[in-house]
């Protein structure tokens, strides 16, 4: 494969997917917005830990999309969601004709993207594998997993297939037969991760532990079942477990059992992890929460279902992000009284 490839971002997605290309031989150009990176990047090399072993590998890079030279047949954009539609519109000069531009944010961004690219260019992408940067050009793999590829009308174009096989050279990536319902299905167990984190500061272990963050991370998930039912979409279990289907299923008190007993394994399991939206908080940087919590309120909107409970996540982290609220626990309360539970949360 001799097509150029870009990759725009380099944090910890961009930046380990950008350096096991081109450990693979792969033309790939990295864009960071940050020079000290693209230094480094270009010197150095990336340094990359974590469970697929260490490895210094060096990644051409710039430090801004308008450094480009030549066109492009494959863009990545690992940007924050915000960001996203900004640098493909700067990156239209840079693209091949025939060209596609995957969309690897949280969320649901792939009908902004296709707004700037056309539908025809864009292809959804659901990350499988974890990753956290621990310093510029320092990045851990913190978890394998897969890449799920698709164009929004599920169409397979022949250069679809090549995408493929670039992508598997950083972690096994398959095609999607229904690319939206498999980010409709991620979306869902991000925006109670996210959201909740961010508004009450504790780790996913930490909230699990407390029946009221466990009822409102139900009621996330109610809520964008409803939403998915009135569109007609079937959502996938996530990564093949997490049936939210059967999960729901059911209103009696051993159903409302077995669902909190399932999250709080779930709390178990990952009991460090932090939300990445609390992080950015941390930093004093916008969440995506308009693009996961957000996104089911427009999408209920549209359908007339009503989500209280991700629309008043989605204003309290806004309230969070103008310096209106404190990020604390006592957030849980306010949301508990504020948005109305079904009785199949418990």
């Amino acid at each position: 494969m001799d097509s150029k490839i870009c990759i725009i971002g380099a944090g910890a997605i961009g930046g380990v997917t950008a350096a096991r290309m081109a450990k693979a031989g792969l033309s790939v150009t990295l864009v960071t917005k940050h020079p000290e990176i693209a230094e480094i990047s270009n010197t150095q090399g990336l340094s990359i830990s974590g469970v697929s072993g260490n490895e210094q590998v060096r990644v051409p890079a710039v430090a801004s999309i308008e450094e480009l030279e030549g066109a492009y047949q494959y863009c990545l954009i690992a940007t924050k969601a915000y960001d996203m539609p900004d640098c493909a519109r700067k990156m239209l000069p840079h693209l091949a004709d025939d060209a596609l531009v995957v969309s690897m944010q949280n969320g649901i961004c792939t009908d902004a993207l296709s707004e700037v690219v056309g539908p025809a260019r864009t292809v959804g992408c659901v990350i499988g594998f974890g990753a956290t940067m621990k310093a510029p050009g320092e990045l851990e793999m913190t978890s394998t997993g897969t890449f799920r590829i698709g164009l929004p009308d599920n169409s397979r174009p022949a250069r679809l297939e090549e995408l493929r096989k670039i992508m598997d050279t950083v972690v096994t990536a398959v095609i999607s037969d229904d690319i939206y319902a498999d980010l409709y299905s991620k979306l869902i167990v991000n925006a109670c991760i996210t959201a909740l984190g961010a508004v009450c500061g504790l780790t996913l272990g930490e909230m699990m532990q407390r029946r009221d963050a466990r009822r409102i991370f139900l009621g996330v998930i109610s809520e964008g079942v409803k939403v998915a039912e009135a569109e007609g979409l079937t959502i996938p279990p996530y990564a093949g477990k997490l049936d939210y289907h059967r999960l729901m299923k059911g209103t009696g008190l051993l159903a409302c059992m077995r669902r909190h007993l399932t999250i709080r394994v779930m709390g178990i399991k990952y009991s460090r992890l932090k939300s990445s939206s609390l992080q950015s908080l941390e930093r004093g940087r916008p969440t995506e929460v308009p693009y996961l919590n957000g996104y089911i309120v427009r999408k209920g909107a549209e359908a007339g279902i009503i989500c209280p409970i991700n629309k008043r996540l989605t204003e309290m982290i806004s309230q969070i992000e103008q310096g209106n609220r404190r990020i604390t626990p006592d957030n849980l309360a306010d949301l508990q009284l504020t948005a109305a539970l079904d009785d199949r949360v418990g």
